[in-house]
């Protein structure tokens, strides 16, 4: 007996003598794809065509091989399927369901296809026709609410959360997809969140409930009242957030894992590692660092959730009861292999494992630590564009948590230490940390161990200069919050200074070059003035009087690099360039640095020439200091403890446009065929009743 053979939508036997048979369902397409009404010569068409297996290729081919004006010819056909589609959503049978979600998810990507013709005709008036639309869609959305919310199949749940993320991510600009109009109108908010509060839905799909959450809370945001941004900035149930919160920490601690993994593995030998490795999620070079793909989409709902809702704060700080020992499910659903929607997606035994701990080193761990680690990894290159917008998001966030006073109570809260392992850039100059060392400190800790890892480790030809400027910002914010509640943090304040006075250096010797693409001194008048700030209040949030003792002989002892910069800024602000205003400010910001250096050098050069020294031990700097405090003058500075607040709309809103049109499209391509694959869909729902 001949051998069958299954090609796009054909049936063809291994004999040339015959001609290619065609599905049942390629011929059933067919006729939807003439003028005619395929239900006058059989009434029980849209009956049948939805006990028919999807042929998603072949629909989707179809649709896209058509012209706009052939379209249009078939257009009430096409709003008839649309409908029907809309209609077998509520039938009992689940085979029917299933494949009027996929008909739905390859009629919507088909058409949008044909969108970007120059045909122009108006998409939502080629799927269900101007006079039915609001209906229809209606009808829809209610449709994927009620499976949302039902019981029933995981599955059904899956492919309804796929659904919904093709019809966001149709589009590259979602904001231009004027369908979500419809997802505005008639919310499915309620149905996400129900997902995110209960575990077993959580497990199965909270990635992508996440995920399609944070890309309806951008759809036309500034220019709209977009109701799923009022909706996420007031919810206050602790199950949901909690929830939320768990989804974010188990994607990005699955990525920080198989960083490490991977990390160890090119340690160990980078050919053989290579070999062995599977996937596209790390691409390295023999003589290059690890690099990695990022998640932007996780990393986008983080960022919603915390700059827009006051009461995800809390969850930040919270640790996850699933995170603790490992409890296995005690009956796993079947579901569809679902693949997490986004950039880089977790792998799915994470999603199923949520008991998993977020460290092995660490028994306690939380959402900020997770994402703090995560941080580390994605700001260590950001050479290319890509990797540089993460680390700005991340920086962004870390922002909005620096502003937030109940961020800030258990940041800097002495009765919450943890041992927080970033992620360290090899560098030649320096030994790698032994893990084991790491002290439990409070959070603030690690958040400013971060931003000094960042100042050191990214002074390069290709200068990021807007994430300095919020690196240094977050740490005046920082600063400001232990100033006003008088917190006196334990923390080794002399490597902030180093890396401060390490990247004035690098700013005065790179000028020409830096000043070609940008104000350098920007950055320096905000370095200079966290001087400034410990300096006139360091005495109200500095450890130990010896502290302060200290921040002086760091001043003293880089001198020269003060003086240095005091030469460029005089030179620039004494003539009538560009420059001149910015380098003023920077002159006058360094009054007091100037005054301590004029004050005490001449105090130590005569110590030393009375008592015969000729090199000054710091021992014996310091009890010259102490001992001439009383006789040095100091300007008062105002607004040192004054910050302008974080506003997206104003800054921010071209960052976030094209962040969002990156992960629509990162979505879009993870969203296959083969994610909305039947097989095990037909295993589940294999007897119809």
């Amino acid at each position: 007996m001949a051998q069958t053979e299954k090609k796009g939508g054909l049936l063809r036997k291994s004999s040339a003598s015959k001609k290619p048979l065609k599905e049942k369902v390629v011929l059933m397409y067919d006729e939807i794809f003439t003028t005619e009404d395929p239900s006058k010569c059989n009434p029980r068409f849209w009956e049948e065509l939805f006990l028919m297996k999807v042929n998603l290729e072949y629909l989707e081919g179809k649709l896209e091989a058509l012209d706009g004006e052939e379209l249009m010819k078939i257009k009430d056909n096409i709003n008839c399927l649309f409908q029907h589609c809309i209609q077998a959503l509520g039938e009992e049978h689940p085979i029917r369901v299933v494949n009027a979600l996929q008909t739905l998810c390859a009629l919507i990507r088909g058409v949008h296809q044909k969108n970007k013709s120059t045909s122009g005709f108006d998409i939502i008036n080629m799927l269900v026709g101007f006079d039915k639309a609001e209906l229809c869609m209606k009808n829809l959305m209610e449709s994927l609410d009620s499976l949302l919310c039902a019981e029933g199949s995981e599955s059904l749940k899956s492919l309804c959360l796929k659904l919904l993320l093709c019809l966001v991510t149709v589009t590259d600009n979602i904001s231009q997809n004027t369908i979500l109009e419809y997802v505005m109108i008639n919310s499915i908010f309620e149905a996400i969140l129900q997902i995110l509060s209960s575990p077993l839905s959580r497990r199965e799909h909270g990635y992508d409930a996440v995920v399609l959450l944070a890309l309806l809370v951008n759809y036309r945001k500034y220019e709209s009242v977009n109701p799923y941004i009022v909706k996420l900035s007031i919810v206050d149930d602790e199950a949901t957030l909690n929830g939320m919160g768990l989804v974010i920490a188990q994607a990005l601690s699955e990525y920080n894992r198989q960083y490490k993994d991977k990390e160890e593995e090119h340690q160990t030998g980078f050919f053989s590692a290579l070999t062995n490795m599977v996937g596209s999620m790390f691409i390295a070079d023999a003589d290059e660092k690890i690099s990695v793909q990022t998640n932007e989409a996780i990393l986008l709902a983080l960022y919603e959730a915390v700059h827009l809702n006051r009461n995800f704060i809390t969850v930040l700080a919270q640790s996850h009861p699933e995170m603790g020992l490992m409890t296995a499910p005690t009956s796993p659903v079947p579901t569809t292999p679902v693949t997490p929607l986004g950039t880089t997606p977790p792998s799915s035994d994470v999603i199923s494992s949520a008991e998993l701990p977020l460290d092995a080193d660490v028994q306690t761990s939380n959402l900020l630590i997770t994402f703090l680690k995560y941080s580390s990894i994605v700001m260590q290159d950001t050479k290319d564009e890509h990797r540089l917008h993460s680390g700005k998001l991340c920086l962004i966030i870390l922002t909005c948590i620096a502003e937030d006073q109940y961020a800030n109570a258990f940041l800097h809260d002495d009765n919450m230490n943890f041992r927080v392992n970033l992620h360290r850039m090899p560098m030649r100059h320096r030994k790698k940390a032994a893990d084991k060392n790491l002290p439990c400190r409070p959070l603030v800790c690690a958040v400013l161990d971060l931003m000094v890892e960042f100042i050191v480790t990214h002074m390069m030809k290709e200068f990021p200069m807007d994430l300095y400027v919020r690196c240094i910002q977050i740490v005046h914010k920082l600063l400001c919050y232990q100033k006003k509640c008088r917190v006196r943090l334990h923390y080794t304040w002399r490597e902030l200074w180093s890396a401060l006075i390490n990247l004035l250096k690098f700013l005065m010797s790179n000028e020409t070059v830096l000043l070609a693409k940008h104000n350098i001194f920007t950055l320096a008048l905000m370095v200079v003035n966290l001087f400034n700030m410990f300096i006139t209040y360091g005495d109200t949030f500095l450890p130990t009087p010896s502290s302060y003792d200290e921040l002086y002989y760091e001043i003293i002892r880089m001198h020269q690099s003060f003086d240095n910069l005091y030469s460029m800024v005089l030179r620039l602000s004494t003539n009538a360039g560009q420059w001149k205003e910015p380098a003023s400010k920077v002159t006058h910001a360094l009054v007091n640095i100037r005054a301590i250096i004029n004050h005490f050098n001449p105090k130590i050069e005569s110590y030393a020439a009375v008592n015969h020294i000729s090199q000054l031990s710091e021992d014996q700097v310091l009890e010259v200091v102490r001992s001439n405090y009383d006789t040095l003058t100091l300007k008062l500075q105002d607004g040192l403890d004054q910050y302008e607040r974080y506003s997206e709309q104003h800054k921010e809103a071209a960052f976030f446009k094209e962040l969002v049109r990156s992960i629509s499209i990162n979505v879009r391509k993870n969203l296959a065929f083969n994610t909305l694959s039947q097989e095990l869909l037909l295993k589940e729902f294999s007897t119809i009743s």
